[in-house]
């Protein structure tokens, strides 16, 4: 496999700190245009934001003097009204918020429309620039997931760093009116858990560069996998694939360790910073009390750190913490430079694509290059010439240099594909996932047309043919075998209607299909379909190909529901049936059963014997390793 070949490394802190810092600069310039770009709006946020430093300012600043100036002077009526003043002040807060969010919606969304922008624009060139990873798997994640990241941590971003600003100012300002010594002794823990707050942010970053590294490299790895999920059950990388994610589960647990770690560091500098100052002003109260500070003045500072100050810090805190971390790396993945491509997984099949050395190449691949398969009715193709044979026999199945592409500027599934496939011949076909197998048969059967060259089923070109002509010449047997309402006998007996009984008995026993016929009450019983199994389909689908008169049968993966004893029972009759038998391997016995098979790998086809094949085709000796590890092959 491609990624589930490759175990997401995690930079060292160094590092990491050093791409922190570098996402930084990358990101400044890009950053400073988008908000240059926006001026009105920011004065306008900044506007609302000045009423909520005022209202800041009137809260601690009202309570002070409705003691000093009203209770402790004996004039209640001037108490309550200072006390209306801040309660004023705390209402106004409610029309404030909606003009900040008003205005809010002018950064916000803007930025999430160009982020989509530059996610899809970042795709296409890499799928117009041919990139050797395939498909970018992660930029689902970029165009849902993380953009909505991006834009919710931006919005939080701007309401805290927006809300503590002016906050901090009007609170400050208050204490600073009230009496100077209360900043002494107020502003020490202030800073104090502020820096050790700052001083988590790069490495906090970091951690979370790795743990979205960790989740897109386990995300992929679950994408491949699960197409690949017949190759790997065929060939025996099961245990490989699940090792490998067992790595990128390991990896993502500890990026998210190494996460919770700095958070509790955070944490740490958030209880100082909110705590701290508290403790304080109630331990500083006598000192407070003898240079003059009335008790309005301490209550008006109490009022100023557990109502404004101490919140607002709280929140900047958590949301540099958090949200400003995640904005710095998802913008940094969406917005930065794409990965080095060295860097990236191959979809190719290479030996180096699994820590075993066994990767199939199950991402999006394409046989290329001009290659030349000939058979010989069953014996190995040895390169004779037809003159050594007599007469050249006309072939079961031709393809002359065949291309497919889906699409005018797509990358060919197949390239320039010759294949002679001789009357009477038993061809197998292996390869990874997605590597042109179904097209292959699709293309044998006439149901698909080529970009470029031809195809030729008993000497005649199928382009142009009727169903009925087609019909006459191959039957192809999908995955998902058809049976429909009907008798048992009317969907054995479908290709050939006019089959007798003893043929329909001898055909049902060649499969071992006679339990399920009784089972359903014989020949003449109903068939309901939903009440079969894939595998009974697939018996019956084959039952039926098996009675036909076409000299082709075409075979794509049409016995993966059958167990390997019914498998090579089936293949067996089959083949021993008249005419020529090409099947798409769901196991690597099937390739051993056949005359020869012709190897789809990623890079160029291999056809040959098995004994051939193990010496010229890297692929087929790691699939037959695999293979041969377990139980034997022929059952």
């Amino acid at each position: 496999m491609t990624s589930a070949g490759h175990r997401a490394q995690a930079p060292d802190d160094a590092g990491t700190g050093d791409a922190g810092a570098g996402a930084v600069r990358r990101l400044a310039p890009s950053a400073r245009r988008f908000l240059a770009r926006r001026w009105g709006v920011l004065v306008r946020l900044a506007l609302w934001s000045l009423a909520e430093s005022g209202q800041a300012f009137l809260v601690g600043y009202g309570v002070a003097r409705s003691v000093d100036d009203g209770f402790l002077a004996g004039d209640p009526r001037r108490g309550l009204l200072w006390l209306a003043v801040a309660v004023a002040a705390v209402l106004t807060g409610a029309p404030v918020v909606r003009g900040v969010f008003a205005q809010l919606a002018g950064l916000t969304e803007p930025l999430r429309d160009a982020l989509v922008r530059r996610a899809v624009d970042r795709s296409l060139v890499r799928v117009a620039a041919g990139g050797s990873g395939g498909p970018d798997r992660a930029a689902v994640s970029r165009l849902t997931n993380q953009v909505e990241i991006a834009r919710d941590s931006f919005a939080g971003l701007v309401l805290t760093l927006r809300s503590f600003v002016f906050t901090a100012a009007g609170a400050l300002l208050g204490l600073l009116s009230l009496h100077p010594a209360l900043l002494v002794v107020v502003m020490p823990p202030l800073a104090a858990g502020l820096a050790l707050f700052l001083v988590t942010l790069r490495p906090m970053a970091a951690a979370q560069r790795r743990a979205l590294a960790a989740d897109e490299a386990l995300g992929d790895h679950a994408a491949r996998a699960r197409a690949a999920l017949r190759d790997l059950t065929a060939c025996g990388t099961g245990p490989a694939a699940e090792r490998r994610g067992a790595d990128l589960v390991a990896d993502a647990a500890a990026a998210a360790r190494t996460l919770a770690g700095w958070a509790a560091v955070r944490t740490a500098a958030l209880g100082v910073a909110g705590h701290l100052p508290v403790l304080a002003l109630l331990v500083a109260v006598g000192w407070l009390r003898g240079r003059g500070v009335s008790a309005g003045a301490l209550l008006g500072a109490f009022t100023y750190l557990v109502q404004s100050l101490l919140p607002a810090l709280h929140t900047l805190m958590t949301a540099l913490g958090a949200a400003g971390a995640r904005l710095l790396v998802v913008l940094d993945r969406i917005v930065g430079p794409p990965p080095d491509p060295t860097d990236a997984p191959v979809a190719t099949a290479s030996r180096a694509d699994t820590a075993d050395g066994h990767g199939h190449g199950h991402g999006r691949v394409h046989c290329h290059g001009r290659v030349h398969c000939h058979g010989t009715g069953g014996r190995s193709p040895d390169g004779a010439s037809p003159a050594q044979h007599g007469a050249a026999p006309v072939p079961a199945l031709e393809l002359r240099s065949v291309t497919l592409s889906y699409g005018a500027r797509a990358e060919p599934v197949l390239d320039s594909l010759d294949l002679s496939v001789a009357a009477g011949e038993h061809l197998a076909v292996v390869g990874p996932s997605g590597i042109g197998k179904s097209t292959l048969t699709r293309l044998a059967a006439g149901t698909l047309a080529p970009s470029g060259g031809e195809v030729r089923v008993a000497g005649s070109p199928v382009a142009g043919r009727t169903a009925p002509e087609l019909a006459a010449l191959r039957v192809l047997v999908p995955q998902e075998a058809y049976v429909f309402s009907g008798t048992v006998a009317d969907n054995l007996a479908y290709l050939r209607p006019d089959a007798g009984r003893e043929e329909l008995d001898a055909a049902v026993r060649a499969f071992g299909l006679r339990p399920l016929v009784e089972r359903l009450g014989g020949l003449d019983a109903p068939v309901r379909p939903v009440e079969l199994s894939p595998g009974e389909r697939q018996l019956i689908a084959l039952v039926r190909a098996h009675l036909s008169p076409a000299p082709l049968l075409l075979l794509d993966e049409a016995t993966c529901h059958l167990d390997p004893a019914s498998e090579a029972r089936a293949e067996e009759v089959l083949a021993a049936r008249p005419g020529t038998l090409l099947v798409v391997a769901h196991r690597l016995s099937s390739a051993v059963r056949a005359d020869r098979t012709l190897v789809l790998d990623g890079v160029r086809a291999v056809c040959g014997t098995h004994d051939e094949l193990l010496g010229r085709s890297p692929l087929y000796r790691d699939l037959t390793g695999h293979w041969c590890a377990r139980p034997s092959r022929r059952p």
